[in-house]
């Protein structure tokens, strides 16, 4: 096990069984990872998986619609691994509903865990990045950023905020040295919940978990003077 301080920090919030656990693993091999998502036991059990490779993982419970679980949770891994290198922000929530189908409440949790804890994660560790003069921030998109559907009453306002946001950290922190940059996962991720919601669908139709998270190690990894600000990733039948 690397102690702390050894190796180069990465946090992936949003880590469940499709894109957050590849983005997880694939960054585990360089770096020491804080796996964030609300599930704290298969958080602990993902953990002592990667651990078990011989990698360095902590899990970390938080919910990432409420600012001070946010700061808690970026005090611990500071805490205990260091100072942040690279932010993977892929926390999402994606209700279906028309306008009039939509609650209230549903459209501004949404917006919460698309975009305001987006927000908040990069305030927790945008100082440190300033400092060294580099750093790393991915946000997690989705079709639903640029072209939502008509039941995305609540996703695609949270998505557009998310792009949004990626835009104006980019032209605020990319002069300072710190990469931001927006990944669209354009279609639908070979992961356990899109099984259940279209079971028509065969795996040539989906993207690989892993190799999006390959797409978000080489936009990770770039030099300077080839930054990527956007990526569309999509399944080669994919129609857009």
């Amino acid at each position: 096990m690397a102690a702390r301080g050894t190796r180069a920090v990465a946090v992936v919030v949003g880590v469940g069984a499709g894109l957050g656990a590849a983005l997880a693993r694939r960054f585990a091999a360089e770096y020491a990872v804080a796996l964030m998502a609300r599930d704290a036991g298969k958080l602990e059990q993902f953990a002592r998986e990667i651990e078990a490779g011989g990698a360095r993982a902590i899990p970390v419970a938080v919910d990432v619609s409420k600012p001070e679980e946010i700061r808690s949770a970026f005090e611990r891994t500071r805490n205990e691994l260091g100072r942040v290198d690279v932010l993977l922000y892929n926390a999402a929530m994606r209700p279906f509903g028309r306008l009039m189908e939509t609650k209230p409440s549903t459209f501004e949790t949404t917006w919460r865990v698309n975009a305001f804890g987006a927000f908040l994660c990069s305030q927790e560790v945008v100082p440190a990045m300033l400092g060294k003069g580099r750093g790393t921030i991915i946000f997690t998109g989705a079709t639903a950023g640029t072209r939502p559907f008509p039941t995305s009453a609540a996703f695609g306002p949270a998505k557009f905020a998310l792009r949004g946001l990626a835009q104006v950290m980019a032209r605020d922190l990319g002069p300072q040295g710190v990469h931001v940059a927006y990944v669209n996962v354009d279609g639908a991720i070979d992961m356990p919940f899109i099984h259940k919601l279209r079971p028509d669908l065969k795996p040539e139709d989906m993207l690989s978990p892993a190799a999006i998270a390959e797409s978000f190690w080489h936009v990770a990894h770039q030099d300077p003077s080839a930054w990527t600000q956007e990526l569309d990733v999509r399944p080669f039948k994919e129609k857009f």
